[in-house]
């Protein structure tokens, strides 16, 4: 069975995507941790990231770099945070956090609740610097 984001991939499900080549894609987190939190996924489908391909495994961090440095000129911030986690999707990824502080990566705090406008206005904000 397709993971979710084979299906955001297959265009089968919505996404706020950001940018996308022919071997990755970026697209906001519609449960962020913070505004901006974005999920940059291979679009092979390998669950556990360190099972990737060398070629995939690097592809996927120097795409998730090119969308961090949008990503900071977007979203004001003093770094961009980067976490795996893969246990939540089956389907290896890389989290993109605008963070302030140490206490702004804390994916057990409450999620935020954003409206679609609200989201589709932070896309456009870092496509423009993508």
């Amino acid at each position: 069975m397709a993971s979710i984001f084979t299906k955001i991939i297959n265009r089968e499900i919505p996404a706020y995507i950001l940018a996308e080549d022919e071997h990755c894609i970026a697209f906001l987190d519609v449960y962020p941790v913070c505004k901006g939190h974005t999920l940059v996924v291979p679009k092979q489908e390998t669950d556990y990231i360190f099972d990737l391909e060398d070629d995939v495994f690097t592809r996927l961090h120097k795409f998730s770099k090119h969308v961090a440095r949008g990503l900071e000129k977007a979203i004001p911030c003093a770094r961009i945070a980067t976490a795996v986690i893969g246990l939540e999707v089956p389907h290896a990824h890389i989290h993109l956090l605008p963070i302030n502080s140490m206490q702004d990566t804390n994916f057990n705090k409450p999620r935020l609740t954003l409206s679609k406008d609200e989201m589709q206005n932070i896309a456009e904000k870092i496509r423009k610097h993508l």
